[in-house]
């Protein structure tokens, strides 16, 4: 299981409030972040981008504002993540940039990563941060997020993010070393499990409740994000992050070194899987044949290529590709809505620009979000 880590070339790693912070005083445990800070170097220097999911912002702001030990009302959770959110950012970007690594903060909600434009927003803006070598630090918006637009647990933020920017790793660190057949504080007999390669109901009732005083998370939202992340093509593997560099001792293997939940596809596959997976398209998109060729070829659907646009859809929304004929030949995610794709239809990328009044894309559908039908039938 070493190699999915070795292998992996996104990863996403994501801390639990009870290792990142001291329940008994409230305060950073500055060590460990820094022994953490050391491995996540060690990945970058092995070419891959590394994103954090950080929890800490309540329990830091708890000491901020004099509200320790008690049980919080919204506001004052919402205050206390506003109050500690300063901290928790600060104390990432002081720890990476003692290895030269720049940092940023994100904060999301569910309905970033449900609501279409939110959601590529969202991931462009953190596509592009890995490409300027940074290192994103993503919690949950507390401080405005209500009920309905919540996670509650940033162990399903972390899959879903990892899922928006296509991660082929996510690496819950946890107070404990992985999934056991039951609860080994409770059952002394519980069987620890390094392997998953499938979540069935039989794995889904070994899910016990969490006993720290901090994390919001248990099992049973590890093994939600569990299901996140294999649908989307990404690994995940919980591991014991109590100890020093839990990134390098997941690395290195061992017995009850974490537990691997293994992913069917990669998360290319994933998604155009999910491409095509969508019947109700909202629009199509007629091509040229020199068009047609060059998606043959591997290339992206290129403005210049376009003859015609039909139906209404927004930036992100599946539509389907013709060629000259009509005859559908591959379907994709646009990059722009019906309004503004009819705009820059038959022109050069370089002049979208001066067509929109704004910098869009070039391709009208890129290739990674394109999804072709059987060659054989787009010759014909």
């Amino acid at each position: 299981m070493t190699d999915i880590l070795k292998k992996s070339r996104r990863v996403v790693v994501k801390v639990g409030s009870s290792l990142l912070v001291d329940g008994e005083k409230g305060t950073l445990r500055a060590q460990w972040l820094q022994a953490l800070v050391e491995d996540i170097a060690a990945l970058r220097e092995q070419g891959k981008d590394v994103l954090v999911v950080s929890s800490g912002a309540i329990a830091l702001g708890r000491r901020v504002l004099g509200l320790p030990g008690k049980a919080l009302r919204l506001e004052e959770s919402q205050a206390a993540a506003a109050a500690g959110q300063i901290k928790l950012s600060s104390a990432w970007a002081e720890a990476l940039a003692k290895h030269d690594i720049k940092t940023a903060q994100i904060l999301l909600t569910l309905g970033d990563t449900e609501e279409r434009r939110q959601y590529l927003n969202a991931r462009a803006t953190v596509n592009t941060l890995l490409k300027l070598g940074v290192v994103p630090v993503v919690n949950e918006n507390d401080t405005v997020a209500t009920q309905e637009i919540r996670f509650g647990d940033n162990d399903r933020l972390a899959a879903r993010v990892a899922q928006m920017i296509s991660g082929d790793c996510l690496i819950l660190l946890s107070d404990i070393d992985g999934l056991y057949t039951a609860d080994p504080g409770v059952d002394a007999a519980a069987k620890f499990i390094p392997v998953v390669k499938s979540i069935t109901p039989e794995i889904e009732a070994m899910a016990g409740v969490s006993r720290s005083g901090f994390g919001r998370g248990g099992m049973i939202t590890k093994l939600l994000a569990a299901k996140i992340a294999v649908n989307a093509g990404c690994a995940m593997a919980i591991a014991n992050g109590k100890k020093l560099h839990p990134i390098d001792a997941l690395a290195k293997g061992g017995p009850k070194a974490g537990t691997w939940f293994t992913a069917k596809a990669s998360p290319a596959t994933a998604r155009k899987q999910w491409i095509a997976g969508h019947l109700n398209a909202h629009g199509s998109i007629r091509i040229d044949s020199g068009a047609a060729a060059a998606l043959l070829r591997g290339r992206s659907l290129l403005p210049a290529g376009v003859r015609e646009v039909q139906g209404s859809f927004q930036r992100g929304d599946v539509v389907r590709v013709l060629n000259e004929a009509g005859d559908e030949i591959a379907q994709g995610l646009s990059a722009y809505s019906d309004e503004d794709a009819r705009r820059i239809i038959g022109h050069k990328s370089n002049e979208i620009t001066a067509i929109l009044g704004y910098a869009g894309r070039e391709e009208m559908i890129h290739r990674d979000d394109l999804v072709l039908h059987r060659q054989e039938e787009m010759q014909e």
